[in-house]
């Protein structure tokens, strides 16, 4: 064996081994049909609690249609990047809806959410200027961070005094660039954004606000966290996805004129890949124009939202801070968290298990999240579900937890 090989063995979480030893792995399961509500896996249909296309758009009619008519007229792919043979048409219709959108000069399309925050946030600053980000930030913001020469701070979660006692130490002719989620992706609760404002404001920052999970979910026709907070003008960067709510594949940033055409020959991320297809970037423009006639699908996501919580509250279940259609389930143990993932999909539950190093190993959780195409009934097995889990293997939030062994299952 190899020594690349040997290290590589050896470095499979233990969670990973323990959890395919014993039948539990919970990755990777193959999808035979649509992104629903409801899913086909190895031939059984399943509730879909795992998705994050929050207003449930990845099988509406007219992105479809959109989808086609673009194969038709452009092809599959564009076989370049953006830089040289690769921009269409389509996609500067993108760039120029997106940023009326978010009320801002101009935008820029790249071919992944996760590469719009790589090649943003490495490139703006330089060696001797700061990038400070929240502990929990997405890992796209913290791998953007590692490919900049920038100094990199990190401050306590959503904690706006531990980001005043770094940002005060800091010289002022440095850039400071303060990069946040809009909703954090585990946790589901919102930025402190207009407390990040005030801070930029006396100490010269620039912000930086990932809406990965904010678009059609957050503000004004579901234009993120800026828009919530009526702080627009305030937010220097608004980073995104075409992968969630926009029902499509791809990525964006919107900023100033004079930022993005810093940008569009400077963002490596950007210059180096091949841009979307023609589907994906028809895709979102479609369901971006869906978002802004059709309101109702962001009313019925916070209404499936609060009952969720309501009905999870009050059966005495740890969803922590979450105030957003990302509600996590503390189990607080790896195991019991592949236990109860695979249980609730033996019972017809997705649902996604998140354990460490992706979090602390006891902050480990369920991470449902809603859609608005869910119905109250659903939404309703799902916690009876839960309920039932809770009871057999037990753990986070109730009194009387009856423990079962772990056993393994050759099937």
């Amino acid at each position: 064996m190899s020594i690349l090989r040997q290290r590589l063995e050896n470095n499979i979480h233990p969670a990973v081994k323990q959890a395919r030893e014993y039948g539990l792995y919970p990755y990777f399961r193959e999808i035979a049909s649509n992104q629903d509500t409801e899913v086909s896996i190895n031939g059984n249909r399943v509730l879909m609690f795992g998705s994050n296309s929050y207003l449930g758009l990845t099988n509406h009619p007219k992105v479809k249609e959109a989808a086609k008519l673009a194969i038709d007229k452009y092809g599959t792919g564009c076989a370049g990047s953006r830089f040289l043979n690769g921009t269409l048409d389509l996609h500067v219709q993108l760039e120029n809806n997106l940023a009326e959108f978010f009320k801002k000069d101009a935008a820029l399309v790249f071919s992944t959410g996760f590469q719009s925050n790589l090649g943003t946030i490495s490139c703006l600053s330089g060696r001797n200027d700061y990038i400070l980000i929240d502990e929990l930030d997405h890992a796209s913001i913290i791998d953007g961070t590692r490919l900049s020469f920038s100094k990199v701070i990190k401050f306590k979660h959503n904690d706006m005094k531990s980001l005043e006692k770094q940002l005060s130490r800091l010289p002022d002719d440095a850039i400071k660039l303060i990069v946040v989620d809009g909703i954090f992706s585990m946790e589901g609760d919102i930025v402190k954004l207009p407390e990040i404002v005030t801070l930029s404001k006396k100490y010269g920052g620039t912000i930086i606000i990932d809406d990965a999970h904010s678009v059609g979910v957050l503000g004004q026709q579901g234009a993120g966290t800026a828009s919530h907070f009526g702080l627009e003008n305030e937010v220097d960067f608004i980073v995104g996805t075409f992968s969630k709510s926009l029902a499509s594949l791809g990525g964006f940033v919107v900023a100033d004129q004079t930022s993005i055409e810093y940008m569009k020959h400077q963002a490596r991320s950007l210059i180096f890949s091949a841009s979307i297809p023609p589907a994906s970037a028809a895709s979102a423009l479609a369901a971006l124009e869906i978002i802004k006639s059709e309101p109702e699908r962001m009313e019925k996501l916070w209404s499936n939202t609060n009952y969720t919580i309501k009905c999870l509250k009050e059966n005495d279940f740890d969803i922590g801070p979450t105030e957003s259609p990302i509600v996590p389930i503390y189990v607080r143990d790896n195991t019991k968290t592949f236990q109860v993932t695979q249980m609730l999909f033996n019972e017809g539950v997705f649902v996604n298990p998140v354990i460490s190093p992706a979090v602390p190993s006891n902050s480990s959780l369920l991470r449902l999240s809603l859609m608005s195409t869910h119905s109250h009934d659903q939404i309703d097995f799902v916690i009876e579900k839960l309920i039932k889990a809770r009871k057999m293997i037990g753990f986070a939030g109730l009194e009387e937890q009856v423990e079962i062994p772990l056993v393994a299952n050759k099937a």
